[in-house]
C-alpha cells in the first residue's frame, strides 16, 4: 500500500491551479519526507502566478513552508543542523535550497549561489522530480538541505515564514554589520521590513526609521518596534532623516525612489543593504561623489546563507509570542481553497494568506 500525496500545479500566469494525486515515491539516498503543515503565500509566489516572474512550470508554488517528518532515509544523517537527532513527528523547518558543497563554485558564505542549486517552491514537475513545493500535502527535501527542529507549541503560520522572509532579513542585518547603539532606516514595510524592525529592536538599535507608503503599514511598524516613520506618499518632504543621522540603509521595498533617498540621506560610514530590487525596474540613480566622500558601503543580498536561517529560527523560537507575528498572517485557507487564497492575496494585499493543510492519510 502506498501512501497518497495531494498538491496543486501551476501551468501558467493567471490561470487557476489544477489538483494533482499521486502515490508518494520511494526515498532515495538522503532524503527526508515531510508532511507539511502550513504554508504561507509569499510575494515572490504570487509574481509568478501574475506573469511578473517566469518559472519552469508545470510547478508546484510555495516555499514557505513548516512540517513534520514523516519518513527519513536511513542514509540521511539523522541530524538537524545543531547537531539533534531527528525522529518522526519532528516539527521542522528547512532552507528554501538544497546546495551541494562538492560543485567546483561552492562557497560557504554564499551557498544560496551555488551551481546547479535546488530550490523549493521553483522547479518544473517531472516524473522523475516533483513533491517540491510548498502547495500540497506533502514534500520532500533533498540532501544538502539545511533543517532545524521547531518547538511543538509555535504558530505554524509564523514558523513557515522563518525560511524565507525572516532568514532573509537576518541576512540583511549580517551584512549591515553594527547595529548596537545605530539609526536604523529600513524601507518596505512588509514581512521582510517588519522582521527587520524587530531585529534591529532585539539588538538594541537607538533610533528605528520606518518608511512607506501606506499608513497601515507604519502603524504595523511601531507595533514591531520602529521609533518613527515616515509616510513616503505625503507630498510635504519630511525632515527626519535629516534631523537623525542614519548609521544604516535596509531596502525591503525595491522602489527606486525609496532606495535613492535611503542611500543619499546616509551619514559618513553608513551601510546601505539592498534586498528588495529582484524585479525588473528603472536603474536607481546614485550620486557617486556623496559616496565617496561619505565612505559610503552599499551590498546587494538575495537570499540567505545557513548561518542566516539558523539566527533566524533562533530569533523566531524567542521573539514570535513578543510581536505581533501571527496576526501578520491576515487569513487562513484549507489547502483546497488554494485559488482562492491566491485571489485574496492579490486583491487584498495582505501581509501574508496561510493555507493550513490537514492531511488524513489515504492509501491505495
Amino acid at each position: 500500500m502506498k501512501k497518497i500525496a495531494t498538491y496543486y500545479v501551476f501551468s501558467g500566469a493567471n490561470t487557476a491551479l489544477v489538483k494533482v494525486e499521486q502515490p508518494i515515491p520511494e526515498l532515495n539516498a538522503g532524503e527526508i519526507l515531510v508532511r507539511i503543515r502550513y504554508t504561507t503565500l509569499c510575494g515572490s509566489d504570487l509574481h509568478t502566478y501574475c506573469g511578473l516572474r517566469n518559472e519552469p512550470s508545470p510547478t508546484i508554488l510555495g516555499h514557505e513552508i513548516v512540517g513534520v517528518v514523516e519518513d527519513i532515509s536511513p542514509s540521511h544523517s539523522g541530524l538537524d543542523a545543531q547537531g539533534n537527532s531527528l525522529h518522526i513527528g519532528d516539527l521542522i523547518t528547512w532552507t528554501v535550497f538544497s546546495s551541494d558543497p562538492s560543485t567546483g563554485v561552492y562557497q560557504s558564505e554564499t551557498p544560496q549561489k551555488n551551481d546547479k542549486l535546488y530550490k523549493y517552491g521553483h522547479r518544473q514537475i517531472t516524473e522523475e522530480d516533483n513533491l517540491h513545493g510548498g502547495l500540497a500535502t506533502h514534500i520532500i527535501l533533498r540532501p544538502h538541505t539545511c533543517l532545524r527542529i521547531l518547538p511543538k507549541d509555535i504558530s505554524l503560520a509564523v514558523a513557515a515564514t522563518i525560511n524565507c522572509a525572516v532568514a532573509t532579513s537576518a541576512g540583511a542585518l549580517r551584512l549591515a554589520g553594527t547595529i548596537t547603539g545605530k539609526n536604523i532606516h529600513i524601507a518596505g514595510i512588509g514581512l521582510l521590513g517588519l522582521v527587520s524592525i524587530a531585529m534591529c529592536r532585539e539588538l538594541g538599535a537607538k533610533n528605528i526609521i520606518a518608511s512607506d507608503i501606506n499608513p497601515a503599514r507604519l502603524a504595523m511598524a511601531k507595533s514591531f518596534g520602529a521609533s518613527h516613520t515616515i509616510d513616503l506618499s505625503e507630498t510635504e518632504e519630511s525632515t527626519l532623516l535629516q534631523d537623525i543621522s542614519v548609521d544604516r540603509f535596509i531596502d525591503m521595498s525595491g522602489s527606486p525612489e525609496a532606495m535613492e533617498l535611503g542611500i543619499e540621506t546616509l551619514a559618513l560610514h553608513g551601510s546601505a543593504i539592498l534586498v528588495g530590487a529582484v524585479f525588473n525596474q528603472r536603474k536607481t540613480g546614485i550620486d557617486a561623489e556623496k559616496a565617496i566622500r561619505k565612505m559610503l558601503t552599499i551590498k546587494g543580498l538575495h537570499n540567505y546563507n545557513y548561518t542566516d536561517f539558523s539566527n533566524a529560527v533562533d530569533f523566531i523560537i524567542e521573539n514570535w509570542q513578543k510581536y505581533p507575528f501571527t496576526s501578520l498572517i491576515e487569513r487562513e485557507f484549507p489547502l483546497e481553497e488554494v485559488n482562492a487564497a491566491i485571489n485574496y492575496a492579490l486583491t487584498q494585499k495582505p501581509i501574508r494568506a496561510g493555507l493550513a493543510i490537514y492531511t488524513p492519510i489515504t492509501q491505495i
